[in-house]
C-alpha cells in the first residue's frame, strides 16, 4: 500500500487508543515488530489553543517513523490550523478520527458522529486535505447503527475527495465494543474503491490477522489485542511466514519488558505515567500463577523499584511457567 511517498508491504498497525498509544508503548511495539504507528488522538481546538497536552500528543520521534498524528474536530477552520500546527511536528502523514465511539465526542458530531451527517464528514476532511502538505488519510466505524451502515458511501466520498487510505473498524458507533466486528464489509470496500484499506476490530490472534488478510485487506490495525499482548506482531509475522506459532514470552521477559515500559512511561509522563501504566499489568502478566494477587499488589505500589522489587520476588517464587 502507498500512503504519499510511503510504501508499506501490508503493514500491522498498531491503534491509536488515548491514554495508551503514547509514546512508550509505541516503542515497545515497534520492538516487537509493528510496521505503522499512529499518535493517541489530538482536538484540533484544543492544539490551537495551544494546550500544552494536546501539543505534546503530535510530537514524534524518528524511532517511531512512519507514524501519523492522529486529528479530530468538526469546525472546518479550526481543522485547517490545527492539520498546520502538526505539519510542524514532521509526521509522515495526518489521520482523522471519524470513528471514536465514546459518547462525549460522538454525541456532539465529532469522531464517529461525523457517520451521521456525511455531507459534514466530507466538509471535515477537505478542510483538512486543504490545509496539509502531508498525505491525509481516515479512521471510522461502518456506520452509526446497524440501520445506518454508510461504509461504501463514505469509502467512495473520501476517495473523490483526497484521502490516501482508509481504516474500518468493523463495527457501529452503537456497538462500541460490543459483540463480533463484521469482517465481512472489507471485502465490499475492497470492491467499492481502489484507495488502500486497513482492517481493524478483533485480531487477538495470528489466525484471527490471517482471516482478515484474506478479505483483501492492505493493512491490518491492532488495538486492545496489542494491550494485552505487544508481542502479537511480531507473532503475526512468525505465522504469516512459517505457518507456525511462536513460543510465548517467558515470565522473565515479561517481567523485563514490563519493567522498561513502566520506567520509559514514569520518564515520559512523571507519576501520572506510573499510575496509567496499571492498564498494562494484566497483558505483561497473562498466563502467570496467582496473577490476581500480584496485580492487587501492583495496584497499591507508587514508586518504580517498589514495582520492580515486588515483580523480581515474584519470579524467584513462582516457576517459569506460562
Amino acid at each position: 500500500m502507498k500512503i504519499g511517498s510511503l510504501e508499506l508491504d501490508h503493514p500491522l498497525a498498531l491503534a491509536p487508543m488515548e491514554d495508551v498509544s503514547e509514546r512508550p508503548f509505541r516503542l515497545v511495539c515497534k520492538e516487537f515488530g509493528v510496521d505503522l504507528l499512529y499518535t493517541e488522538f489530538v482536538h484540533c481546538e484544543a492544539l490551537i489553543r495551544n494546550v500544552k497536552k494536546a501539543f505534546e500528543k503530535t510530537l514524534v520521534t524518528d524511532e517511531e517513523r512512519p507514524i501519523a498524528v492522529q486529528l479530530y474536530g468538526q469546525v472546518e477552520q479550526s481543522l485547517e490550523e490545527a492539520a498546520r500546527v502538526i505539519e510542524r511536528a514532521r509526521p509522515d502523514f495526518i489521520d482523522i478520527n471519524c470513528g471514536c465511539w465514546v459518547k462525549k465526542i460522538a454525541l456532539r458530531g465529532e469522531g464517529a458522529g461525523l457517520l451521521r451527517d456525511l455531507k459534514k464528514f466530507e466538509s471535515v476532511v477537505k478542510a483538512v486535505i486543504r490545509a496539509a502538505t502531508l498525505p491525509v488519510t481516515v479512521k471510522t466505524r461502518l456506520g452509526w447503527d446497524e440501520q445506518n451502515i454508510v461504509i461504501l458511501d463514505v469509502a467512495r466520498m473520501l476517495e473523490q475527495a483526497g484521502v490516501q487510505a482508509l481504516t474500518v473498524h468493523c463495527r457501529t458507533r452503537k456497538q462500541g465494543y460490543q459483540g463480533q466486528a463484521d469482517w465481512s464489509w472489507l471485502e465490499k470496500i475492497k470492491a467499492a474503491v481502489t484507495l488502500p484499506i486497513i482492517g481493524n476490530g478483533d485480531v487477538a490472534t495470528p489466525e484471527d490477522a490471517r482471516q482478515m488478510r484474506d478479505t483483501g485487506v492492505d493493512g491490518i490495525m491492532i488495538g486492545r489485542g496489542a494491550i494485552n499482548n505487544p508481542w502479537i506482531f511480531k507473532q503475526i509475522k512468525h505465522y504469516f511466514a512459517t505457518g507456525e506459532h511462536l513460543p510465548g514470552p517467558s515470565p522473565e521477559e515479561r517481567v523485563e519488558v514490563c519493567l522498561r515500559h513502566l520506567r520509559q512511561a514514569v520518564e515520559y509522563r512523571g507519576k501520572h505515567g506510573l499510575f496509567a501504566f496499571r492498564k498494562h499489568y494484566s497483558g505483561y502478566l497473562k498466563g502467570l500463577r496467582n496473577i490476581a494477587r500480584l496485580r492487587a499488589s501492583l495496584m497499591q505500589l507508587e514508586e518504580v523499584a517498589e514495582i520492580e522489587a515486588c515483580l523480581r520476588q515474584f519470579l524467584n517464587q513462582v516457576p517459569s511457567t506460562i
